[in-house]
């Protein structure tokens, strides 16, 4: 008796575990259906959470755009922007879409699509600052987002030797806080991102002159995944050809600003 219910219960276990399979293999493959894109929600107005708490902004739109086009399901996944390469390398997002400038640096390590939009990394400051030009950074302290092209554009610049410190932050919230808190002189930011703020926060910043770098923005995707890459581009190419990037490009900024 105890070994025919000994045979029950292995029976039984292992119905269980073909089932908890079967049901595995589902979800893979529903989950196949959906393009997750990695996205900083602090990288307004490119990706972000507004008063609701939702994730909302150009390249969101944007994105659910080219995935509808594509016949595909989109989640947005916010990630360590630090990170952002190994967690694409690693198959945990499909692609990177979040005002992600394209660099020489970048491309040894994913594929990107054609251009989409124009940027640059401007230095900002408050308004009352007496801070003009760039050699005025000199003895200042200057904040920026880690890992970001904006460190890219300083390192680049002469006037990096001469700045006293240069702080990082996980976001350019966080840097824009301290820089009104009196903590920072100056911060290095995307054009596109402080255009953005100085509409909310009217007379609270100035931008200085001159520029760092200009940049373009693409969307990054694994490398050796040519067919999702191929795929994408067709999807963006038919968004500028019907009006569909312009209208989105126009609820953002007022304007068609999707390169061509």
């Amino acid at each position: 008796m105890k070994r025919l219910a000994t045979i029950i219960l292995v029976i039984v276990t292992a119905l269980s575990i073909v089932a908890g399979c079967s049901k595995s293999s589902e979800s893979t493959e529903k989950a196949d259906d959906t393009l997750v894109i990695g996205i900083d929600d602090k990288f307004a107005p490119m990706g972000f959470r507004d008063e609701n708490n939702e994730i909302v902004g150009f390249d969101i739109d944007y994105a659910k755009a080219a995935a509808e086009k594509m016949g595909t399901k989109v989640k947005f996944q916010p990630i360590d922007w630090q990170t952002k390469e190994s967690e694409l390398s690693s198959g945990r997002i499909d692609l990177i879409w979040n005002g992600y400038t394209i660099t020489d640096e970048r491309k040894k390590k994913v594929l990107f699509t054609k251009p989409y939009l124009k940027n640059a990394q401007v230095v900002v400051t408050l308004a009352d600052s007496k801070l003009a030009k760039l050699s005025d950074l000199e003895g200042k302290v200057v904040g920026l987002q880690s890992l970001s092209s904006a460190a890219d554009a300083l390192n680049a610049n002469p006037i990096k030797s001469k700045i006293k410190t240069v702080t990082e932050f996980s976001d350019n919230v966080s840097a824009l806080n301290d820089l009104k808190n009196g903590r920072l002189d100056a911060v290095v930011i995307d054009e596109v991102v402080i255009d953005y703020y100085m509409t909310k926060e009217k007379d609270t910043f100035k931008v200085l002159d001159e520029s760092l770098a200009p940049e373009e923005y693409g969307v990054g995707v694994k490398k050796g995944n040519e067919a999702l890459l191929e795929k994408l581009q067709k999807a963006l190419d038919e968004m500028n050809e019907d009006g569909t990037a312009a209208e989105i490009s126009k609820k953002w900024f007022g304007e068609d600003k999707v390169l061509k």
